[in-house]
């Protein structure tokens, strides 16, 4: 028997054993290493949906348990890539690929498309389980800034200017949490520095997307205040969804693990408030029938002490 999950309406929603399998290799030719990578699914279950997740800055695929596992035990096979800037790798400082990692970042994704059958068919606990018709994206901080590349947002590529996009219409929506905003006199002189390519446009990003924001997150990628963590839905077209989170800072009560030293806002309400918005807002874009969505929306209408805020257009 598994234990029930709370929902912020009060419902007992199922939550099913998870399996996880780690360090899969995916072959990357050109890239200096293989892409590693995690993938947790429910033990039991078919036409799962899809969510590929990419980690926040210098993180691996050991990280975001608090999300990873949640989605898993609510019915979603979740592919977690290790990315070049990981701690874990270490790339020397002057290693030629520094520059281009965020061109890597991207890459990883879109290899992992176009890999996803021969994942599935390589890992005998997962042959036949999965729905290629209903995939998302989600990420962290720079990576939410690369899962919205493939969402339709674009950038200009540093050493040219030329526009870069990386737009996949296999991923058909979104969860980007605390992802960086527009660029230009907005960066911190830390940020222009060091993430050339982080001038975002977000005017094709048309698919549903959710960003979720913390009303406390004083990052230092800007010299604006938490509002510029919100620009992803201002300046995207609808269908968006906004999750403003009450006294969240970059780590939204503790998304990266548990007792993680990076989060300085632990708080297992926040946390659990960020849990059953992303999962509702996936139900929902994957499956437009399912009342998920509009069910906690106005279960977080009715509560007398929301974590949180939702905004739509």
């Amino acid at each position: 028997m598994t234990d029930p999950l709370r929902s912020p309406a009060g419902a007992q929603v199922p939550a099913r054993a998870v399996l996880s399998l780690a360090p899969i290799l995916l072959p990357a030719p050109g890239r200096g290493t293989d892409i590693a990578l995690r993938l947790s699914a429910p033990v039991t279950g078919t036409n799962l949906p899809v969510i590929l997740f990419s980690h926040g800055h210098g993180q691996s695929l050991h990280a975001y348990g608090p999300l990873i596992n949640h989605w898993a035990a609510q019915g979603f096979a979740v592919i977690q890539p290790t990315h070049l800037d990981s701690r874990q790798l270490a790339l020397a400082a002057d290693d030629p690929r520094r520059p281009e990692i965020w061109r890597h970042r991207e890459q990883d994704l879109v290899q992992i498309l176009d890999a996803l059958a021969e994942l599935e068919a390589a890992v005998p606990t997962l042959r036949g389980r999965l729905d290629h018709g209903r995939i998302a994206v989600a990420g962290h901080s720079w990576g939410a800034q690369t899962a919205s590349m493939v969402l339709g947002a674009t950038h200009p590529d540093p050493a040219d200017g030329s526009t870069v996009s990386r737009a996949e219409p296999r991923v058909k929506a979104g969860v980007l949490m605390a992802i960086p905003g527009s660029g230009g006199a907005n960066l911190s002189p830390f940020a222009a520095e060091n993430f050339p390519f982080m001038n975002p446009d977000f005017a094709a990003m048309t698919p549903p997307v959710l960003v979720v924001a913390g009303d406390a997150d004083n990052g230092a990628m800007t010299v604006r205040g938490p509002d510029w963590w919100r620009e992803a839905y201002d300046l995207a077209p609808a269908p968006k969804a906004l999750f403003t989170v009450f006294g969240g800072e970059h780590s939204l009560g503790g998304i990266p693990d548990y007792e993680a030293r990076e989060t300085t806002d632990e708080s297992p309400a926040r946390l659990a408030a960020v849990q059953d918005v992303t999962t509702a807002w996936l139900k929902s874009a994957l499956y437009p029938a399912d009342p998920a969505w509009p069910d906690l929306c106005a279960a977080l209408d009715r509560q007398n002490d929301p974590q949180g805020l939702i905004e739509q257009k």
